[in-house]
């Protein structure tokens, strides 16, 4: 679906317009489907390099590549009509050189139709950001736990607590500073979640941070109780749809084996049926 055809969904502006306002609701998104779900709820939705763990098996998102973010962006793309489409940088695609990074954004926003890109880092990456948006690529900064970094990180832990602090706090500010339209704050502790969100001028969004972030995201696999491996602190079941589909598998499965499915009214007779006469 063309960026022209979903002219109903807000840009990076009207996000960054929302901040202190009514709380922006994002969840991720990789197929048309589950995009179709989601669209009239969300005022933004993430195709999130998670897919490389919820859709692919991988153990973690360092696997993603710019193939597969375009693949699924396309298919989220098709399903939005009202919802702004963020598409993640994966790994190895913006870190080397801000002019890299420039290419590989281009080439996600031109393919997808994606409203903007997101990538993480926050000191670090304040060039790169500066640089991509001064050459019209919108940039949603990810700041606190950032997955693509767990090697050096230790794992998946939350970033913030005691020295940590002030760290996570010049982050926050440098991608704002950098012009980035909103940042995600994932794994923060609370009361550095609302600091930043009291202190930087663009919208907080969290994810294990606080409700007082201006705005808030998940995985939609994990909150629907599709992914199971495991579940963070973080994450509310709102459904178990992974249980549910589950017994309806096993369910199916039974029947095959006894036969009783395909029933009569599955299946098709050698003649079809004679219509009835033209009123």
């Amino acid at each position: 679906m063309s960026a022209t055809a979903r002219k109903k969904a807000p840009n990076a502006e009207d996000i960054r317009a929302r901040k202190r306002g009514e709380p922006l609701v994002s969840l991720t998104a990789y197929t048309t489907p589950m995009a179709r779900l989601m669209d009239t709820h969300c005022d933004f939705v993430l195709v999130g390099d998670s897919v490389g763990m919820v859709l692919h098996g991988l153990e973690s998102t360092l696997g993603v590549t710019m193939e597969m973010m375009i693949l699924h962006g396309q298919a989220v793309a098709r399903g939005l009509d009202s919802a702004m489409m963020v598409i993640d940088m994966p790994f190895g695609s913006y870190e080397h050189s801000p002019a890299d990074a420039f290419l590989n954004a281009a080439r996600l926003m031109a393919e997808t139709g994606a409203g903007a890109i997101k990538l993480e880092g926050g000191v670090e990456m304040a060039e790169t950001i500066r640089f991509l948006v001064k050459r019209g690529i919108p940039v949603m900064a990810h700041i606190g736990l950032t997955p693509q970094s767990i090697n050096t990180l230790g794992g998946y832990k939350v970033q913030g607590r005691d020295d940590q602090a002030h760290a996570v706090l010049a982050d926050a500010h440098a991608v704002a500073e950098a012009g980035a339209f909103s940042v995600v704050l994932e794994k923060v502790p609370q009361n550095l979640a609302d600091q930043i969100t009291n202190e930087v001028a663009i919208p907080t969004i969290g994810i294990g941070a606080s409700a007082g972030c201006d705005g808030q995201i998940l995985v939609v696999d994990d909150m629907v109780g599709f992914f199971t491996a495991f579940k963070p602190k973080f994450v509310k079941r709102y459904a178990e749809l992974g249980r549910l589909a589950e017994a309806a598998i096993a369910e199916y499965a039974a029947e095959v084996r006894a036969r009783s499915f395909p029933a009569d009214e599955h299946v098709f007779a050698d003649q079809a049926p004679a219509k009835g006469p033209k009123g």
